[in-house]
C-alpha cells in the first residue's frame, strides 16, 4: 500500500476516504454485533437486504483488478528497462531493489505462517468464506504445469493471477525489443488503460462506506463480538511482517554496510519519526537526504538511489501485502502450499514495482489482490481489512523508510572509494528533476 498523503489541514484528517470507510466499518460491525446479540431474528431480512450491496460493491471493485495490474506490469517493465539503461548506479540500484524485495516478501510471508501457526485467527472472527467453502488444494505438478498461461485470455477471464502477471512480464519485456515508434504507441494505451481503470476505482470507492457497512453487518451479525477480535489479530499479524523487514534492515545494513547498529539507528531516528508523524515516505526524502550524509553515503550514490527508492522500493509494504493475502487465505481454509507461496513471494514483488504512485485505497487492492488470488484466497475481506489500515500503515511507512536509507548506504559504501562512470555526476540533479 502506498504511503497516506499528508493532511493539508488538521481537520482533512476527518474528510479522507479511509476515515469514511472506517466509520462504515464501526457502524456495521457495530449493528451486526447488536442484532447478533439483541434481535437475532432480524438477522436473516437484515442480510437479505444489505449482502447484495456489499456483494454488489466488490464486484465494481473486482472487475477492475485484471487489467489494472496487466497495465501496470507492461508499463513497469518498461520503466525498469528504461531506468536500468540510464546509468550504472541507477541500473545497481534497480537490481538491488528487485533481489531485496523477493527478499523481503520472503521474510513476510515466513512472519506471517510462524505468527498463524502459533498464534491462530480466532474461532468466529473473520466468517466471510464463500458458500462454497474452501478452495481446494491445488496439485503441485498442476500448479506448476499451469504457470504459462496456454490462454492468457483465460487466465484473464478467470482471474487466474499467476500465470497472467508471467504473461504480463513477458509482454513487458517483449516490448522494450521492438521499433520506438511501437513501443511507444503501446505505452501510451496501457498508460490510458491504467488510468481509465484509476477513474472507475475512484467512482467505487465514493461508494466505499457505504459498501465496507454492508459487508461488516454481515460479519458482525455471524461473528458478534468475535468479529473485532479477528481484526486486532489481523493488525498485529500485518505489523510483525513490517517489524520483520525492519529488524532485517537493520542486521543487513550491519553485515553489507559496515556500520554499527547504534550508528545506524541515531542516523535513522529523525528519518522515522517524521515516518510515523506524516506515513509519507515522499515527506522523509528530505530527512533521508541529510541523514545519508550522516551515513557517510556518497552524494553521487545517495542522489541517485534515495529519489529512486521512494519512489518505488517500498520493500515493508510488499512484506505487508504478502502477510494480508496469507492471512485471508488462512482465514479461509485454503491450503497453502511451498510453490504457491513462493509463487505468492513473486508476484508480491513484481506488483510493488508496478503500482507506483497509486493512492493508498487503489493500491491496497492492486497490490493485495493478485497476491490472495494467486493463493486461492477469495477477496471478500479486503475492504474490511482497508478500513483497519491505518495503525499497519504507520509501520509499512516506517519498514520502507528504513530499508530505503539500509540500502542507500550499502549502494554508497559500495562506491565510495571508485569513480563514477561517465555521466553519473549529473545523475543525482537529473533523477530528482524526473521526480
Amino acid at each position: 500500500m502506498t504511503d497516506a498523503p499528508i493532511p493539508s489541514r488538521p481537520l482533512a484528517a476527518w474528510n479522507t476516504p479511509s476515515t469514511r470507510i472506517l466509520i462504515g466499518l464501526a457502524i456495521g460491525l457495530f449493528a451486526g454485533v447488536a442484532v447478533n446479540m439483541q434481535a437475532p431474528q432480524l438477522h436473516g431480512p437484515a442480510l437479505t437486504i444489505l449482502a447484495p450491496i456489499g456483494r454488489l460493491w466488490l464486484d465494481a471493485l473486482t472487475m477492475t483488478v485484471v487489467p489494472l495490474v496487466f497495465g501496470l506490469l507492461v508499463g513497469a517493465v518498461g520503466s525498469a528497462a528504461s531506468k536500468a539503461s540510464a546509468g550504472g548506479v541507477t541500473a545497481r540500484a534497480m537490481a538491488w531493489f528487485c533481489m531485496l524485495l523477493v527478499g523481503a516478501c520472503t521474510l513476510g510471508a515466513l512472519a506471517a505462517l510462524l505468527l498463524l501457526d502459533w498464534l491462530p485467527i480466532p474461532d468466529g472472527g473473520l466468517t466471510l468464506r464463500s458458500a462454497n467453502g474452501p478452495a481446494p488444494a491445488v496439485e503441485s505438478r498442476a500448479w506448476f504445469e499451469g504457470l504459462i498461461p496456454a490462454n492468457p485470455v483465460k487466465a484473464a477471464a478467470e482471474m487466474n493471477m499467476t500465470p497472467l502477471v508471467v504473461f504480463a512480464l513477458f509482454f513487458g519485456f517483449a516490448t522494450t525489443r521492438i521499433r520506438q515508434e511501437l513501443r511507444v504507441s503501446l505505452a501510451n494505451t496501457f498508460e490510458g488503460l491504467v488510468e481509465t481503470m484509476l477513474v472507475i476505482v475512484r467512482w467505487v470507492l465514493l461508494a466505499g462506506p457505504l459498501g465496507v457497512m454492508a459487508l461488516a453487518f454481515g460479519v458482525g451479525a455471524q461473528a458478534g463480538g468475535a468479529a473485532a477480535g479477528a481484526l486486532a489479530h489481523y493488525v498485529l499479524a500485518v505489523v510483525v511482517a513490517c517489524l520483520t523487514v525492519i529488524l532485517a534492515a537493520y542486521l543487513l545494513v550491519t553485515v553489507l554496510g559496515r556500520i554499527s547498529p547504534l550508528a545506524f539507528a541515531r542516523a535513522a531516528g529523525p528519518v522515522q519519526a517524521i515516518a510515523l508523524g506524516s506515513q509519507s515516505s515522499l515527506a522523509c526524502l528530505p530527512a533521508m537526504i541529510n541523514a545519508a550524509g550522516v551515513l557517510k553515503a556518497s552524494p553521487n550514490v545517495s542522489g541517485v538511489v534515495l529519489p529512486l527508492a521512494v519512489a518505488i522500493f517500498r520493500a515493508a509494504s510488499a512484506a505487508a501485502n504478502v502477510a494480508v493475502a496469507i492471512y485471508l487465505a488462512k482465514a479461509f481454509g485454503v491450503a497453502l502450499t511451498p510453490a504457491s507461496v513462493g509463487m505468492a513471494v513473486l508476484v508480491a514483488a513484481a506488483v510493488s514495482l508496478a503500482a507506483v504512485g497509486l493512492p493508498a485505497q487503489v493500491s491496497f487492492f492492486a497490490t493485495i489482490g493478485p497476491v490472495a488470488l494467486a493463493l486461492g484466497a477469495p477477496l471478500g475481506a479486503l475492504p474490511l481489512l482497508l478500513a483497519v489500515e491505518t495503525i499497519p500503515d504507520l509501520f509499512r511507512t516506517l519498514g520502507n523508510v528504513t530499508s530505503d536509507l539500509a540500502i542507500t548506504r550499502i549502494l554508497g559504501r559500495e562506491r565510495k572509494s571508485s569513480r563514477p562512470h561517465p555521466g553519473e555526476r549529473d545523475q543525482p540533479m537529473e533523477a530528482s528533476r524526473a521526480l
